[in-house]
């Protein structure tokens, strides 16, 4: 049966006044089941608020819009919050918690993509929220929460009932948020956009990739990453990936042509591709782009650090 590799659009899983929180569903585009990828969208208003949580899946998060502060929780480490902007890519190792906020009038979006092999739901992320009201403590009952933390009843049912939210909330504007350090940026984020150039093509565009020489935690997630940026009718000549990773990419800006060519030298698709797109290529499968007048960008992740 021959799988449909045409581009698709997130679509909104949930979500109210301080933000949404969007996905790609497998049953959409078949390619995230058979790869074992996930792939989601978060994006948050002013003052909007994504709660604690942890994910059955590692992840690379990049800032496609937007500035705001990024909360991460690595494994026996203290909890580090770091100060994010629009370029900014993010390893994010399995087992990571992780909360976002939104303090600017510009609706910070981030972008995820990662590994779902050890996840609930092939090609599928979930959450594990530590709050809000589909949080974890609100399945223990009363007694287990009061021994876990050592409080009263009071304490108990404030910290289980308290927080109405489902994933995103919008806070008040006078909340006192933890603010960012910026010593603890250090080795959490790469800004893509202003990285040095791995590759760079007079008029016709430039790479940076994303490794672990650049950003350590990638060994951890476990994948690597690029960001390409093409001028107009600039080509990305056809290529393949020749460590049979899957390369999965999500379209920045811009427009353009986008050919694959699978078994057989079969042209297995064509099209155009746009901003907010979603696609990926299967193993060794030849791969081209030629961008519009007005230029052409992805991120892509390839699974294999």
């Amino acid at each position: 049966m021959d799988l449909d590799l045409s581009p698709k659009l997130a679509k909104k899983v949930y979500g109210d006044d301080g933000g949404s929180y969007y996905a790609w569903c497998p049953d959409e585009l078949p390619m995230l089941r058979q790869g074992n990828i996930g792939a989601a969208k978060l994006a948050l208003e002013k003052n909007g608020f994504a709660l604690p949580r942890y994910s059955d899946s590692s992840k690379v998060a990049y800032v496609l819009q937007g500035a705001g502060v990024a909360g991460i929780i690595l494994p026996e480490s203290e909890e580090k919050v770091i100060a994010i902007k629009k370029g900014d890519a993010i390893a994010l190792p399995f087992g990571v918690i992780t909360w976002w906020y939104n303090k600017e009038d510009t609706e910070l979006v981030v972008l995820f993509m990662g590994d779902t092999s050890k996840g609930h739901k092939p090609g599928q992320f979930t959450d594990f929220f530590l709050t809000g009201a589909n949080g974890i403590f609100t399945g223990f009952t009363t007694d287990f929460v009061k021994r876990a933390w050592d409080v009263d009843d009071d304490t108990a049912t404030a910290l289980i009932g308290n927080q109405k939210g489902k994933g995103i909330v919008k806070l008040d504007a006078n909340f006192k948020m933890p603010e960012p350090k910026p010593d603890h940026r250090k080795g959490m984020a790469l800004n893509c956009e202003e990285a040095p150039l791995d590759t760079d093509i007079k008029n016709a565009g430039n790479v940076v990739l994303l490794n672990t020489k650049n950003l350590p935690l990638v060994g951890q997630v476990g994948m690597g990453a690029d960001l390409v940026r093409l001028e107009g009718n600039a080509m990305c000549s056809p290529g393949f990936s020749c460590d049979s990773a899957l390369q999965v990419t999500y379209i920045v800006n811009g427009s353009g042509r986008l050919q694959v060519v699978g078994v057989d030298g079969k042209r297995v698709l064509e099209t155009i591709v746009k901003a907010g797109n979603l696609l990926i290529v299967p193993r060794f499968f030849v791969v081209s782009k030629i961008a519009d007048p007005d230029g052409l960008s992805w991120f892509s992740i390839i699974t294999t650090p």
